[in-house]
């Protein structure tokens, strides 16, 4: 960090707000989403001669998640800012989902004046208090000789360690009054310390039991992606010859067309990556943390396994399961150094037999392959759809969904090839993610493709911000996978409501007319209804890039996700079709 002021003088003299301004500077911070109000008013008059790009977005909401999506393409911490109350408020699904998907953001918000904070004042909202629990750090700023510190203070918490989101709410009164504008030269955080490197000790002991196993699963989390460790993390795999599977957040991390790639575990992962997890006799986590929807039932989880947890958060290795070696660091150092030890353990002649194994696996994929149905009636399937985007776009394209059946089919559908060109709202599961997350994506990559595929229900809580991308010229790619219906709640409705569809039609291919929404918004609107057009509707959207498009893909309504664990059941309930569960030969173990 450069030093604005020399030690043991008083600084430049500016108003907090223009400390602010200059304090998000000094950090680095190019490009923030945001609406200003009362509160945070005064912010606005500096940040109007600011190098900093400030893109009004039409919702808070908006501006959390395209902060989201800028620093899930970019690895740099995402700014989102916003007024008291109401403004404050509308930030809190996007905080919660960036602390439940480790996405470093800061948010700035602006509260009362000092002296009316716990009034119940216009506007005000204990946004601190309401943000506590989903937040890895939160400040309240009265003083506006703390702006710069804290500031420092936030980047630096949210973008290192485990990343997530951290509040920074300035009293109006602090932004409005003078000061002395010092940047930090040090930051002191009591009892901040993250663990980067890992304990040689619990290498050595990852090392023993990965050459010990026969049956071993490299199980691959977020925490790769977030760390960086994609190169680290091919060259474990290729070392030792161990399948690999990697969750919704990790997408990407490692190739799909790789060989020893089995796919998504999980509740809605292919058949060989779940039966990897359950027929394992050791999981190596890499930046995972056993959630239910790849574990399914806990107590049925992989029963004959060991577990070698690596994370950077200690909090979560044995939250969830029990680990037999706790590894705490970052998902790249654990890597690198279990690279070292198992080449030395070589060099001597000490490898794991995974052959059998490997064979396994092997089969069962190939037994067991990803597929849909076309519909009988010639109507567009949408697994189709978006196996069709995913080649036309390609790898290098960024592919951001919402949540539901399109996200499921997205993750399945597309081929990943290389790390931060999938973004979706995992733990959280927030409907309305994309389209903002896919603005911020690409106003983080501008020169990069960058494809919303988004649901009919998702789509209409959040497309207002099609308005920013075409005033703000952001040329995103919207496919939205119009089956008139909140297709997942649907899709449980025919499995276990008897189809009783209560309350999930949203008759959506005319109310609203998505293509007519996206020509009144400025951008392009298509309509897509044919098998046949499919690909000459992808490739006219790939051509337009200097105005947002949406795509209506009008697709079949019951298509449903397969492969499928219902919820709080068995992984070995898995089934890959309505009825149908896949059989394992277990003489081949």
């Amino acid at each position: 960090m450069s030093q604005a002021a020399a030690p043991g003088n008083h600084g430049e003299p500016m108003t907090g707000a223009q400390s602010l301004i200059r304090s998000l500077e000094a950090v680095g911070v190019k490009d923030i989403f945001g609406i200003p109000g009362g509160a945070i008013l005064p912010a606005y008059d500096p940040l109007y001669d600011s190098s900093i790009r400030h893109i009004l977005v039409r919702h808070e909401q908006g501006a959390g998640h395209a902060a989201q999506g800028y620093a899930a393409a970019t690895g740099k911490v995402g700014v989102c800012m916003a007024t008291s109350g109401p403004g404050a408020t509308n930030l809190v699904t996007p905080i919660a989902d960036a602390y439940m998907d480790s996405v470093p953001i800061v948010a700035v918000t602006g509260q009362v004046g000092a002296s009316m904070i716990g009034t119940d004042a216009f506007q005000e909202a204990d946004i601190r208090g309401i943000t506590m629990p989903i937040t890895k750090h939160n400040f309240l700023v009265t003083d506006p000789a703390e702006i710069p510190r804290t500031v420092a203070e936030a980047f630096h918490i949210a973008g290192t360690g485990r990343p997530g989101p951290v509040l920074v709410d300035v009293a109006k009164s602090a932004l409005q009054a003078m000061t002395d504008f010092v940047w930090p030269t040090e930051l002191n955080l009591a009892g901040y310390r993250p663990i980067t490197r890992p304990h040689s000790k619990q290498i050595r002991e990852a090392t023993k039991l990965m050459l010990a196993a026969r049956r071993p699963v490299l199980y691959v989390g977020g925490g790769v992606i977030r760390s960086g460790a994609s190169r680290e993390l091919r060259t474990l795999a290729e070392l030792t010859g161990i399948p690999v599977v990697t969750t919704l957040m990790a997408r990407g991390a490692f190739p799909d067309s790789h060989p020893q790639h089995l796919g998504m575990p999980g509740m809605h992962g292919t058949v060989a990556a779940v039966a990897g997890l359950q027929k394992s006799d050791l999981i190596i986590s890499l930046g995972a943390r056993f959630d239910d929807r790849v574990t399914g039932n806990l107590d049925s989880f992989a029963p004959g396994a060991l577990v070698i947890h690596a994370d950077i958060d200690p909090a979560e290795i044995g939250k969830n399961r029990v680990a037999d070696v706790p590894i705490v660091g970052d998902a790249r150092e654990v890597i690198a150094d279990l690279v070292v030890a198992l080449q030395a353990e070589e060099s001597q002649g000490n490898t794991g037999d995974y052959e059998g194994w490997v064979k396994f696996l092997s089969g069962v994929k190939a037994r067991y392959p990803l597929g849909y149905d076309l519909p009988e009636d010639g109507s567009l399937a949408p697994q189709y759809v978006i196996e069709r985007l995913g080649k036309i776009a390609g790898p290098d394209a960024i592919y951001v969904a919402g949540v539901g059946q399109h996200q499921m089919w997205a993750t399945h559908y597309v081929s990943y090839e290389n790390p931060r060109t999938w973004i979706n709202s995992g733990g959280l599961g927030t409907m309305g993610f994309s389209v903002p997350a896919a603005m911020g994506a690409k106003v983080g990559c501008p020169d990069t493709t960058v494809w919303s595929i988004d649901g009919d229900g998702c789509f209409q809580m959040t497309n207002q911000e099609l308005a920013t991308c075409t005033l703000e010229n952001i040329p995103i790619k919207v496919a939205v996978i119009n089956n008139e219906s909140l297709g997942m709640v649907r899709q449980w409705q025919t499995l276990f409501y008897e189809g009783r569809y209560s309350n999930t039609d949203l008759r959506s291919k005319h109310v609203p007319d998505f293509a007519k929404l996206a020509e009144a918004y400025g951008a392009v609107g298509l309509v897509c209804e044919s098998p046949a057009d499919v690909d000459d509707t992808i490739n006219q959207a790939m051509k337009i890039n200097d105005v947002p498009v949406v795509v209506d893909f009008r697709v079949h309504r019951d298509a449903m996700v397969w492969p499928m664990v219902a919820a709080g059941t068995s992984n070995d309930e898995i089934k890959y079709a309505k009825d149908l569960a896949p059989q394992f030969d277990e003489d081949d173990l």
